[in-house]
């Protein structure tokens, strides 16, 4: 049986994840209370946490399109990541070595045409006392949807973009059920995710089945 989808309950047992993983048990009971503050800042700001983003999203977007990432590496233009954990627009690292090399790749990454990608070094402790946290944080230029939704209006043309370009070399297109997590992120259900709403992936599903049952990215994969 397939459970249905809580974008609530995802959320919350993402942040528990979290909470395990960056407020040390090592840390003073002082620290462990700021810690825990700045994580729940972070997600009041940037959303909650996610496992990782549509191929498509500014984060993780600058990739070999012929090997979609969906989590921030040097993969996708990063260096000095270590310690990550991952939120709707937003990520967190904390290298043990200073998180300068961090910041400078972000500085170095290409521009983007719907969003402002920055990183700043916190003076919070997160994982261990000894490592420099780096906020990664996207910053959309337009308004998103209520909960942090990507809305449609941003989600569908930015999918377009990624996958358009696939035709040239493609050789068999595949089905909606191998692209869910690429387009929608994780976690994900079978018609929403922490990312975009059941109206906004029905649309993206809409319109990928178009261009795959058109026959421009080769024959369809079965199963």
């Amino acid at each position: 049986m397939i459970m249905a989808f809580r974008a609530d309950e995802a959320a919350t047992n993402g942040f528990e994840r979290a909470r395990n993983y960056l407020v040390s048990r090592n840390f003073s009971p002082e620290e462990r209370e700021r810690s825990e503050k700045a994580l729940l800042d972070i997600i009041d700001e940037h959303g909650p946490v996610v496992e990782g983003y549509p191929t498509w999203h500014p984060l993780v977007v600058n990739h070999d399109d012929r090997n979609p990432e969906t989590y921030p590496s040097d993969r996708c233009g990063y260096r000095g990541l270590d310690h990550t954990i991952h939120f709707a627009h937003a990520f967190l690292t904390c290298p043990y070595v200073s998180g300068e090399e961090v910041v400078r790749s972000v500085e170095e990454l290409p521009s983007h045409p719907c969003a402002t990608v920055s990183a700043d070094i916190l003076d919070v402790p997160f994982y261990n006392t000894n490592t420099q946290p780096v906020l990664v944080s996207c910053e959309w230029e337009s308004l998103l949807d209520p909960g942090h939704m990507i809305p449609k209006k941003l989600a569908v043309p930015l999918m377009l973009e990624k996958e358009l370009p696939v035709w040239r070399w493609s050789s068999r297109a595949e089905n909606w059920e191998t692209m869910r997590p690429y387009m929608l992120g994780a976690p994900h259900g079978s018609r929403s995710s922490l990312f975009v709403s059941q109206d906004t992936a029905l649309a993206m599903k809409k319109i990928y089945m178009a261009m795959a049952e058109s026959g421009m990215f080769g024959p369809m994969k079965m199963g």
